[in-house]
């Protein structure tokens, strides 16, 4: 499952998002599916498959629990992510606390990520992308490890 893409949402007054059909079935859940909500990096939410949860949590096991980032990044992550279930409209319901976490208001954006999807506040995703877009090249030799 590869998940890609950019997509302009809202939430609306029950805090549920519309999740497009071509990610919707990339992620194996048209419909009735279990995804988890999570806290994630730049005040945004990760959205997860059961898999691809259950894959990161494995990781994590692998870290030494005796180092202290991983035992406080534990329990602030799995302590606030949250299970929740696509509706007959493809839509799943931020729990409050979440929404209130990633700052998220009427119009939002919907990122494939790879392996899961990303929640951002449209406003919040804006400037990101403004700061960190004039910067790609640089962060691409970053990220594959390219000499300078």
């Amino acid at each position: 499952m590869l998940l890609t893409g950019t997509f302009s949402r809202s939430i609306d007054q029950k805090s549920r998002v519309a999740i497009p059909k071509r990610l919707r079935e990339a992620l194996g859940s048209a419909r009735g599916g279990i995804l988890y909500v999570a806290p994630s990096t730049d005040r945004s939410l990760a959205i997860y498959t059961e898999e691809s949860f259950g894959q990161l949590a494995e990781r994590l096991k692998r870290s030494s629990p005796t180092e202290q980032h991983v035992r406080a990044f534990t329990r602030l992550f799995f302590a606030a992510a949250q299970q929740v279930e696509i509706d007959a409209q493809g839509r799943i319901r931020i729990p409050g606390e979440l929404v209130e976490l990633a700052a998220l208001e009427k119009e939002v954006i919907l990122l494939g990520v790879q392996d899961h999807l990303e929640l951002w506040s449209a406003e919040r995703w804006k400037t990101y992308l403004a700061d960190k877009q004039a910067r790609f090249d640089e962060i691409a030799e970053a990220a594959f490890g390219v000499p300078d």
